[in-house]
């Protein structure tokens, strides 16, 4: 666990820095409470973020955040998920 912890204060750093893919692998972390707490709203902005840069990876996980709002399965507020996964959808 504390392995895990460091990688994603580590991937955080980077993530600030703008990387996509490090930005797409924290969102990871916080989508399934991996070395952190779970939380879902702060995987999306960070799927946001990365997919915004074109990353492919962070299209797919909006569009699975997506999926899930629609199945009841995510618990992101406001709609953002479903704005989000359309977005990537049409990319």
């Amino acid at each position: 666990v504390q392995d895990e912890e460091e990688a994603v204060k580590l991937f955080r750093q980077v993530a600030e820095q703008g990387l996509a893919k490090a930005q797409d692998t924290l969102g990871y972390c916080y989508q399934y409470g991996i070395g952190c707490t779970k939380n879902e709203e702060e995987a999306v902005k960070l799927y946001r973020h990365a997919a915004g840069q074109g990353l492919a990876d962070a299209q797919h996980a909006l569009g699975r955040c997506f999926e899930d709002c629609r199945r009841g399965a995510g618990r992101v507020g406001g709609g953002e998920a479903l704005q989000a996964g359309g977005r990537a959808g049409r990319r």
